[in-house]
This record gives C-alpha cells, sequence and structure tokens, in this order.
C-alpha cells in the first residue's frame, strides 16, 4: 500500500512549524507579504455577504500590509487578521488554519509552498477511531490478553 507522504501526521506537523517560523520570521523583521489560502478553510467574522464571498475562487490571495499586516496574529495552528472586502471595504476578521496557506509570497517570490491539508475535525475523530482499534487488535493477539479480558466479565 502506497501512502501519500504529504498527507501524513508527521509532514503535517513539519509544514504547519515552517509555516509558523516563517510568518514569525517576516513579523520579527517587519516584513509585509502575502499568502495564498484555500477559502474552504477560511472563517469570516461576521461572515462575507454572498456577492463577495461568491466571487472567491477555490483559492484566494490575501496581501498583508499597512492595517491588515499589523492586524495579524499568529498561534502554532491558526492565522488571523483583519480585511476589507468588496467596493464597500466591508470589514471581517479572516482565520484559518497555518496548512490551509498553500503559498506564502514576499513581493512576486514564493518563499513557502505547501502540500499538506489541514486536518478537519471529521478526519480527526476517525484517525483516533483507527488507532484504538489498532491498540485493541493488538492487544488480543496475545492469548494471555484474551484470558484476562474474558475474567473480567
Amino acid at each position: 500500500m502506497t501512502i501519500n507522504l504529504l498527507q501524513t501526521p508527521e509532514y503535517r506537523t513539519l509544514m504547519q512549524s515552517h509555516i509558523y517560523q516563517t510568518i514569525q520570521y517576516l513579523f520579527d523583521k517587519n516584513q509585509e507579504f502575502a499568502l495564498a489560502c484555500e477559502v474552504k478553510y477560511i472563517t469570516f467574522t461576521p461572515e462575507l455577504p454572498a456577492d463577495i464571498k461568491g466571487s472567491f475562487d477555490d483559492t484566494v490571495l490575501f496581501i498583508l500590509s499597512g492595517f491588515t499586516f499589523e492586524s495579524a496574529q499568529l498561534n502554532e495552528e491558526y492565522f488571523s487578521f483583519e480585511a476589507g472586502f468588496g467596493s464597500d471595504n466591508f470589514g471581517s476578521t479572516v482565520s484559518l488554519p497555518l496548512l490551509a496557506i498553500k503559498q506564502l509570497f514576499v513581493g512576486d517570490n514564493p518563499i513557502v509552498i505547501n502540500f499538506a491539508n489541514p486536518v478537519i475535525e471529521s478526519e480527526k475523530k476517525k484517525e483516533a477511531s483507527a488507532s484504538k482499534k489498532s491498540s485493541m487488535e493488538a492487544l488480543l493477539k496475545n492469548p494471555e490478553n484474551k484470558k484476562l479480558l474474558k475474567k473480567k466479565k
């Protein structure tokens, strides 16, 4: 069975850390930047009007400069910033998991390219369930453990 190395928990952790450290470095240097993100993972607060949100493709480019750059906040899992959208400059806070960031740019130069996808809560539950099943299977492979479980009943 071939596994997709770019979607393993280890690779996701590596990329998430890399994105975090790169953004932190840009903040430390007071360097404005842009990021391309997958819209399906973005939360807008307040929610954007349908005509604005409907104008986005699957991936959207945000340029962080001025107030948007100053409002940006970073933690080890999420990135957020305030931005204005549309001709009326509708204000909303944009929040997204770091792994939703597909590219980071300084000027015209892509400095990070990410192929890992964020893990959605339902996927986390499936992974945890699969882990529990495999642990139980390993436990039951030993006949002595089976005896212990039967005695407990």
